[in-house]
């Protein structure tokens, strides 16, 4: 479903990031993990086709991205940005419609079967009362199931999503990550960044790490997530252990003199 090849990505007057491959098929997570800065929001636009390669390719559905329309990558890719607070007050069922837009021919309206969709992303996501209200009477985590529902109303087989949990309190984190699950297991293509290594531990298949642009691992989120990694990535102690049955990553404990 999404390949890349060799990929360099940034603006034509500075490089972020090069020398990434890899190839996800149907139903596959990848976590991308990075400090700040480290390219992860650039190279997501560069898979979105917002950013031209400034080396390498990337494949959606085995077509180069470069030979798509706008149209064409929208009805492949749905992209979910950082939540942010809405200027205007859309109702949501209203946003969520906006994801048919690349199935509608120039200037005309949704038909029913668009709203059909629409309302039936919602009650995926299980926040079809919320349809009528605006956006902007939505708290933070709802605004971000809005987002996805969106993305889901475009009927792609690949899914972006920028750091998805990012500001979200305890609750609506684990209702997004739930959703993450919710759309692997429905067998679409997914890549999430984050900053949490437990996130890509529980909800990822694979991790790709990103240090100064370059890919420190890709592998299994097994392989990939080792608490060497997650140190030299994050530069501060940590250690892997075992709860409920899950490996899970927390601060080293220095108090012995000994990094696990």
């Amino acid at each position: 479903m999404l390949a890349v090849q060799d990929l360099a990505w940034g603006f034509a007057s500075r490089r972020v990031g090069e020398a990434v491959s890899f190839a996800l098929g149907r139903g596959e997570t990848l976590a991308l993990l990075g400090a700040n800065g480290a390219g992860k929001t650039t190279l997501l636009r560069t898979l979105l086709g917002l950013l031209p390669p400034l080396a390498g390719r990337v494949e959606i559905d085995g077509a180069c991205l470069s030979t798509l329309s706008p149209t064409e990558r929208a009805m492949r890719i749905a992209y979910v940005p950082q939540a942010q607070l809405p200027v205007w007050g859309f109702s949501v069922v209203d946003t969520v419609l906006m994801g048919r837009a690349s199935h509608l021919p120039a200037f005309a309206r949704p038909g029913r079967a668009d709203r059909d969709i629409a309302l039936q992303s919602l009650a995926t996501l299980g926040i079809g009362p919320l349809a009528r209200r605006p956006v902007t009477e939505l708290s933070g985590g709802e605004r971000q199931l809005v987002l996805i529902a969106r993305a889901l109303a475009q009927q792609a087989g690949t899914v972006l999503l920028d750091e998805p949990t990012a500001s979200l309190d305890f609750g609506n984190r684990l209702r997004v990550l739930r959703v993450l699950d919710r759309l692997r297991g429905r067998g679409l293509t997914v890549v999430f960044s984050t900053h949490e290594p437990d996130h890509a531990l529980m909800h990822a298949d694979r991790a790709l790490l990103l240090e100064g642009g370059r890919p420190l691992a890709f592998d299994t989120v097994a392989n990939a997530l080792t608490a060497e990694n997650i140190e030299r990535l994050y530069h501060t102690p940590v250690r892997m252990v075992e709860a409920a049955g899950r490996r899970v990553c927390v601060p080293a404990d220095d108090a012995d003199g000994v990094r696990r």
